[in-house]
């Protein structure tokens, strides 16, 4: 998110995509550690699971779409599951408008970890909603991971996920395998459907389209060759970079401020 813009860019190679400030949106992945959590991104960004673990500090994403001619930007932050920095944490959920919390089905730690998180970003969300008076509900899904393996290794029920969602109609719960690549395209498709975007941003729902087709691919009547029936594309920025600290500060300060809201002695404290 940019300061105050009212376009976003998105800068890679020789593109440069401008993205109305309406259409863009962050997406939050949370969870412990060694959850799966950056499996999950990469099944959604490109289609891969990675066998090796690598522990995640902090990564950031874009994907900008083209769907039916309108442009959207999904930025995916993906976060650590040791938290070092609680402060970080509190701005990432401030900033987010989409959350996919992730626990593993073999790691009860995980799942009550899944079960902080839930309400922590209720309570901060609904600090900031009650500053700037917003109606948008809150799109969320909580995920299972590792249903690929045996049932003898489950330590939480399904029932048990299925009661943190029950109450929240914009809540879901789904049990996946970024492994084998099970029910993620299912998650996703629910959870952009609950945030009300486009189906379209589902990973097997698009066409996938290479940096190289930037200049062109913000054009309404932009179009692939040997392509029917398709008016949906998405592209990863490759050279993209998280915003700093102080910009998402600044968004924020600027969210509040733009409805009108004076300052006011209880706070949204993100320390």
């Amino acid at each position: 998110f940019q300061d105050q813009a009212m376009m976003k860019t998105m800068s890679g190679g020789n593109c440069n995509l401008n993205v109305p400030a309406k259409n863009s949106y962050r997406m939050v992945v949370l969870g412990a550690s060694r959850v799966g959590k950056s499996s999950i991104v990469s099944r959604f960004l490109n289609g891969r699971f990675e066998d090796q673990y690598t522990p995640t500090i902090e990564d950031f994403h874009r994907k900008v779409y083209n769907i039916r001619g309108d442009m959207y930007q999904l930025d995916i932050l993906d976060t650590s599951g040791n938290h070092p920095f609680p402060a970080m944490r509190r701005l990432s959920i401030l900033t987010g408008d989409v959350f996919i919390l992730v626990f593993s089905l073999d790691n009860r730690e995980s799942f009550d970890e899944v079960k902080r998180l839930q309400k922590q970003i209720l309570e901060v969300k609904s600090c900031l909603k009650n500053k700037t008076k917003e109606s948008a509900d809150l799109p969320m899904v909580i995920c299972g991971n590792k249903n690929d393996h045996s049932e003898i290794f489950r330590k939480v029920r399904s029932d048990e996920g299925e009661d943190l969602v029950s109450s929240d109609e914009n809540c879901a719960y789904f049990e996946v395998s970024a492994k084998k690549n099970t029910n993620v395209d299912e998650m996703f498709y629910v959870l952009f459907s609950m945030a009300k975007l486009p189906h379209e941003m589902s990973p097997s729902l698009h066409r996938k389209i290479s940096i190289q087709y930037g200049d062109t691919f913000q054009q309404k009547s932009f179009r692939m060759r040997r392509v029917k029936d398709m008016d949906a594309y998405g592209m990863i920025s490759p050279f993209v970079r998280r915003p700093s600290v102080n910009s998402d500060l600044k968004y924020i300060k600027s969210k509040v401020l733009r409805e009108g809201q004076s300052r006011e002695r209880e706070k949204c404290t993100i320390q």
